[in-house]
């Protein structure tokens, strides 16, 4: 009887360690290091978070926007869309990023991943201060981006033209990109606050086809939280990325925060099958971010909300994309 009860005990235990939530560690693609005022709660915040979020190594990237607080506002806006004032381009935005690091000892610089934004992507003089900042700063730079185009009510409230992904400045960039073997994260809806259908496509499409060479990370699927309170769910997303998964190696997914729900995570929190059958297909071409901007206190909050997806992947998968990816995207050693 001894001897049966002891048997049943070993078998329960090994049940329950099957099911245990796995540990994951993590990589962050998507970090602002200050806000859309420029400001930052600083490294020793940055680095005390990702410790207690268990995430190793990050994506560094400035904001290529800082808002303007209007003579005729009474009070200072907490976000870009807190009033009607411009944001304005900001190229400053690198310089404060790269001073950061610069003040790390070694493996604390090491576990970050700078990426250049400070330019304006309607600019063909853009491309010239990308170089003269890999000139600068030589051998710190591993990315370029989150380049703003198509981006919500920023899009209107930014001073100068509608930035897009296909316009000749960013043409420019993406040939440098390819040169540098630096990947490009952009943002890019995919359609408008209104339009039911894929409106703005084209425009991160054209780039993927025309710069096989330059590998391209799409900041949240083309999806973002203004477009979900006013169409709650695209149903043409899926069908559309699996499309373009398929026709685009270059392609990769950051899946920060935007598309965790309403698509990854149902109404329950329980993941959708049909997109753990798209990151199983393409175990590869998706990465995590908390796109936290320059307060970084949710940042693990953020990263681990996508724990009962990455649960519900096969557990070699489910690394891959919550740490591997990113690294594997990022600059070949020279």
């Amino acid at each position: 009887m001894f001897i049966r009860g002891l048997a049943w005990i070993l078998l329960l235990g090994l049940s329950l360690q099957g099911v245990q939530a796995r540990d994951y560690r993590y990589s962050d693609a998507h970090l602002h290091y200050v806000d859309f005022f420029q400001e930052s709660e600083g490294m020793a915040a940055l680095l005390k978070a990702m410790d207690e979020a268990r995430v190793d190594q990050s994506m560094i990237a400035g904001i290529p926007v800082a808002k303007k607080w209007h003579e005729d506002e009474p009070k200072r806006p907490r976000y870009y869309a807190g009033d009607d004032a411009d944001a304005y381009w900001y190229s400053a935005t690198d310089l404060y990023v790269a001073a950061a690091l610069e003040k790390l000892e070694p493996a604390q610089r090491q576990r970050f991943h700078p990426f250049l934004a400070g330019f304006n992507p309607v600019d063909k003089n853009a491309v010239a201060h990308i170089e003269r900042m890999l000139a600068l700063y030589p051998g710190l730079w591993q990315g370029i981006g989150e380049v703003f185009t198509r981006h919500d009510d920023l899009t209107a409230l930014t001073t100068g033209d509608t930035p897009r992904a296909n316009n000749e400045a960013m043409t420019r960039i993406y040939h440098l990109a390819a040169e540098q073997d630096l990947p490009v994260l952009i943002h890019s809806n995919i359609t408008s606050k209104r339009e039911r259908n894929p409106l703005y496509l084209a425009e991160i499409e054209e780039p993927l086809r025309n710069h096989p060479h330059t590998r391209f990370i799409w900041a949240h699927a083309g999806t973002s939280l203004e477009i979900h309170r006013h169409q709650t769910q695209l149903d043409f997303l899926l069908p559309t990325l699996t499309r373009m998964l398929e026709d685009y190696p270059n392609l990769y997914i950051d899946l920060s925060w935007s598309v965790l729900q309403p698509y990854l995570l149902d109404e329950q929190g329980k993941p959708r099958g049909q997109w753990v059958e798209l990151v199983k297909r393409f175990p590869e071409r998706f990465m995590l971010g908390s796109d936290v901007v320059g307060r970084f206190a949710s940042l693990g909050e953020q990263m681990h909300a996508f724990e009962p997806f990455l649960d519900a992947l096969p557990e070699d998968v489910a690394r891959k994309v919550a740490r591997d990816n990113f690294l594997a995207v990022l600059p070949r050693p020279r």
